[in-house]
């Protein structure tokens, strides 16, 4: 998705040799022209999978999964990383490792959005390791669902994430598959 490449080559920050900075159109702050836009592209990649359900984890993907589901007309659920007073019981749960904020939680679906007649399309922000992708395909195994597939809106290719996923037998589609992170450059996978 060029559009989105463009974004990332003039407001992401390399802030290291495997981190990149893009909360001035994604994470913090939201483009939502380029999320529409987003969520079209996913919408055209999944149109036939007889998608029922998108699944994200919050809180940076829920902007293009929204996106997604708008243009599926199907709802969105998200997994919820910290339980609350309304969240504690009836819960399907999966540990995940968060490769940026260096920390693992228990992510959360009540069970009450989740059935075996779904088939999920699970979107995400980012794929670096593949953990937050695998907790979530964890928690629609559980609920006796199917995944549909699994749509990225960023893949660092220089991680084993996609590899995982795909060794796993899921459908992995980037937008925007990053080569390579330096300074002074981001190179990316054609």
């Amino acid at each position: 998705m060029e559009k989105l490449k463009a974004k990332i080559r003039t407001e992401g920050r390399v802030l290291g040799p495997d981190v990149l900075k893009v909360d001035a159109f994604l994470n913090h702050q939201v483009d939502p022209v380029l999320m529409a836009d987003i969520g079209e592209t996913f919408v055209s990649l999944f149109k036939d999978a007889g998608v029922t359900k998108v699944l994200t984890l919050e809180s940076s993907g829920i902007a293009p999964a929204l996106m997604t589901a708008l243009g599926l007309r199907v709802p969105l659920v998200f997994a919820k990383k910290r339980k609350s007073l309304t969240l504690k019981d009836d819960l399907w749960t999966e540990r995940s490792f968060s490769f940026t904020k260096q920390e693992e939680s228990e992510v959360s679906v009540s069970k009450q959005f989740l059935s075996p007649a779904d088939v999920v399309l699970i979107v995400d922000d980012f794929l670096a390791n593949g953990q937050a992708a695998q907790a979530m395909a964890g928690i629609v195994r559980k609920a006796g669902a199917s995944v549909a597939g699994i749509g990225i809106v960023i893949e660092k290719s220089f991680q084993p994430g996609r590899r995982l996923l795909t060794e796993a037998g899921y459908r992995v589609e980037s937008l925007a598959r990053i080569a390579r992170l330096s300074e002074d450059s981001i190179e990316f996978e054609e």
